[in-house]
């Protein structure tokens, strides 16, 4: 499905909301879904690096950087991890770094921007908090969409064949 966001705020307007385009796509897939897992952690990607290596089926990371421009949360390291380990997709209020290699990687990463310096390592974060990005609350449990086109949020899955 090309524009897979427009299709769901056509048919499920009622259901979700819609975060403030604020995201740049940096991974290989483009678009992407699952449910939440929420990680609230400023400037340390440790917690970012734990999570990553567990299962990820059918999940998608949230990651609340306070939105952060001074480090990078993720790079081509840990995206490779958590590409192996089955994560849809991971989105951060925050920075990327290693773009190019990011772009290769078969997982959708949406992020604010890049910055090529890594984050401290001081085991610091918040797992399963509710966040608040782009003016909507985002909670573990929660389905996440993403595309080129944007973010939505909706409590419950989506009926993504009924919009083919």
């Amino acid at each position: 499905m090309l524009d897979l966001l427009p299709e769901i705020c056509d048919r499920y307007d009622n259901r979700i909301s819609v975060l403030q385009p604020m995201f740049q796509s940096f991974g290989a897939k483009t678009a992407f879904w699952g449910e939440v897992i929420t990680l609230k952690a400023f400037e340390d990607n440790s917690k970012v690096r734990e999570l990553a290596a567990q299962d990820g089926t059918g999940k998608v990371l949230v990651v609340d950087s306070g939105g952060s421009k001074n480090r990078a949360m993720l790079g081509d390291m840990l995206a490779e991890k958590a590409a192996s380990n089955g994560w849809q997709g991971i989105i951060i209020n925050g920075c990327v770094r290693d773009v190019n290699a990011l772009s290769t990687i078969e997982l959708g990463i949406h992020a604010i921007a890049a910055h090529p310096l890594k984050t401290d390592k001081r085991g610091l974060g918040d797992i399963n908090v509710p966040l608040h990005i782009g003016g909507v609350e985002i909670v573990a449990g929660d389905f996440i969409y993403a595309d080129n086109n944007g973010v939505v949020v909706s409590k419950t899955p989506l009926d993504l064949a009924a919009l083919e």
